[in-house]
């Protein structure tokens, strides 16, 4: 398993975009982003560094395993 340091949500967002997310639209510094086929949204920070427990929190959202994650970067 890899690690998951110094990621910006400007980082995770094309992450999550790459495998079909789109965004849907952004309150404050919060970006909202959408998938047709899933329940849940991922609101992603725009924060230079994400905290490890939020960016696990929308990987697990997202249906992903850290991993799998990673490999977008």
């Amino acid at each position: 398993m890899g690690t998951l340091g110094n990621i910006s949500g400007k980082d995770a967002a094309k992450a999550f975009a790459s495998i079909g997310w789109t965004v849907r639209g952004q309150v404050g510094s919060h970006l909202i982003m959408t998938k047709s086929g899933q329940r849940s949204n991922l609101t992603i920070p725009q924060h230079r560094e994400l905290a490890i427990g939020t960016l696990r929190a929308l990987i697990r959202t997202a249906g992903l395993t850290v991993d799998q994650f990673l490999e977008l970067l």
